[in-house]
């Protein structure tokens, strides 16, 4: 009886000893696990973060640049005008780079565009866009400066004989008048704004989404094991 006895304790102390390396297997599985999961989500809001803080300095740069300039835009006005003469004026110097401080000079042609507003009859210079406006109020486009005179000269002549060719085009205008100025395209008009502001929105979406996503599988995983450690 003692043999069999001895052999029975022997059997429950391996017993014991197995289980308790393979208890001590699945701990380890479980934490490795918990701190792969731990290390994933950390990443996730790290991105979802990043995308988010992104987006605002986005949002950030548009509304110093565009937005600030949308509204002190007078030029609102969409109308058709009809191009009454395109003609190349006089030749306008500019310089252009050509290495470490070295700077020459160049000619352009001006073309000037005159247009009439078929809503009000009302005479005036057709600009390209605001920057061109800016640049220069007489010259229709002004091309980037560069050695080959020639090549600038037929890159405005071909804009001149396409707007010959149109005659009628789409353009903007002040309807107060306080501004004489006629644009060809608005860079600040409220489809380029609204399409500056697409990605920036789709990116603080996209990252408080992820935050989101990942503090609601946190708190599940908390509710799983509260209901597993209540008592049944």
């Amino acid at each position: 009886m003692f043999f069999v006895k001895g052999v029975r304790t022997t059997q429950a102390t391996q017993q014991r000893v197995i289980y308790k390396r393979l208890w001590g297997h699945e701990l380890k599985d479980k934490k490795r696990t918990e701190t792969a999961l731990k290390a994933g989500e950390d990443r996730a809001i790290l991105l979802g973060l990043s995308m988010v803080f992104s987006s605002v300095m986005m949002y950030f740069v548009i509304c110093i640049t565009m937005v600030r300039a949308y509204p002190d835009s007078l030029l609102i006005d969409e109308t058709t005008c009809t191009v009454l003469n395109s003609s190349l004026t006089k030749e306008i110097n500019c310089s252009y780079n050509c290495g470490s401080d070295c700077w020459r000079s160049s000619k352009y042609p001006c073309l000037q565009v005159y247009v009439s507003l078929n809503a009000t009859g009302r005479i005036g210079l057709l600009s390209h866009n605001e920057e061109m406006l800016d640049v220069s109020s007489e010259c229709f486009y002004v091309p980037k400066c560069q050695k080959d005179h020639t090549a600038m000269r037929v890159l405005i002549q071909n804009i001149s004989d396409h707007l010959k060719m149109q005659q009628q085009v789409r353009c903007f205008h002040d309807p107060s008048e306080h501004q004489a100025s006629i644009l060809l395209k608005r860079i600040y008009g409220s489809a380029s704004l609204l399409h500056s502001l697409f990605w920036p929105s789709c990116m603080l979406s996209g990252g408080t989404l992820i935050i989101l996503m990942v503090k609601l599988t946190q708190y599940l995983s908390i509710l799983c094991e509260q209901i597993d450690k209540a008592p049944k």
